[in-house]
């Protein structure tokens, strides 16, 4: 093991946890949105590309997901904010979406990977930028048909971005007209029941190339420092937007993933 280059991850990682946190504290947004380009950018300088980084970004993304949903659907649900019965009803499909997206991560290369990441991102900077909070599809979430392809489309585009529940949950609920502070409590949950299945997969994925301590597709130092610098900075991020608007930020912040996204399709076809 490279003791050198373990620190240079290290501090690398400490810097990307930290600024996931901020912006999921300010924003609202989750932090896979970030940590998935974030850490194919780090990986990527520190010498392990390969034709597998993709899925160990989504991976090691969904894994840090599992424990700051939790902890975000904890803290919602003592303010009586989750809508169990929404979340009760949509997790069988985000489930099955789930694990389809497993399946087809699992057996892509990292460019298509990359491609479909940032046609995706691309959508939600659209959104973030220049959607509206009072647009509406219904006065209620869909039930019967509508929910069985929903649900599954929900858990299997997270899964293929290596996001939890809020970049896709909270837009579809509040077309729906869900409450926003409802709809952001529900997504959290959304988070779970999309990362857990997901990871199990994951984690029985070889790598040819990986950091050290990979286990399958999974890097646990990038896990463990995220986890420890999110939990300390989403925090302060949430401070901050008590005390500013955090509306012309996020407009902002989702131009600049819009740039981020096409940076990687440009990488992608070779230009």
């Amino acid at each position: 093991m490279d003791f050198g280059l373990l620190a240079a991850m290290a501090l690398m990682l400490l810097v990307i946890g930290a600024f996931a946190g901020v912006l999921a504290g300010l924003l609202g947004v989750g932090g896979g949105i970030v940590l998935v380009p974030a850490f194919f950018y780090a990986f990527s300088v520190l010498g392990y590309d390969s034709p597998q980084l993709m899925q160990m970004c989504l991976a090691t993304s969904l894994a840090t997901i599992i424990v700051t949903s939790i902890r975000s659907v904890m803290s919602h649900n003592k303010k009586g904010a989750v809508d169990w019965d929404i979340l009760k009803g949509w997790a069988p499909g985000i489930v099955v979406g789930a694990l389809i997206g497993f399946y087809i991560a699992a057996s892509l290369r990292s460019g298509a990977l990359q491609a479909i990441f940032g046609g995706l991102a691309i959508v939600v900077g659209l959104y973030m930028t220049f959607g509206k909070s009072h647009w509406r599809i219904a006065d209620s979430m869909p039930v019967g048909v509508a929910r069985a392809l929903l649900s599954p489309a929900l858990g299997f585009l997270s899964v293929l971005m290596g996001i939890g529940g809020g970049s896709f949950g909270v837009p579809v609920m509040s077309l729906y007209n869900v409450p926003i502070h409802r709809a952001v409590a529900t997504a959290a949950g959304f988070g779970v029941i999309i990362a857990v299945p997901s990871v199990i997969g994951f984690l029985t994925v070889e790598m040819a190339v990986a950091p050290p301590l990979t286990f399958g597709a999974v890097n646990l130092v990038a896990f463990g420092l995220v986890i420890a610098m999110t939990l300390i900075t989403a925090p302060w991020g949430a401070a901050l937007a008590h005390r500013m608007d955090p509306k012309p930020l996020k407009r902002v912040f989702g131009l600049f993933l819009i740039i981020v996204a096409l940076n990687m399709l440009r990488k992608v076809a070779g230009w």
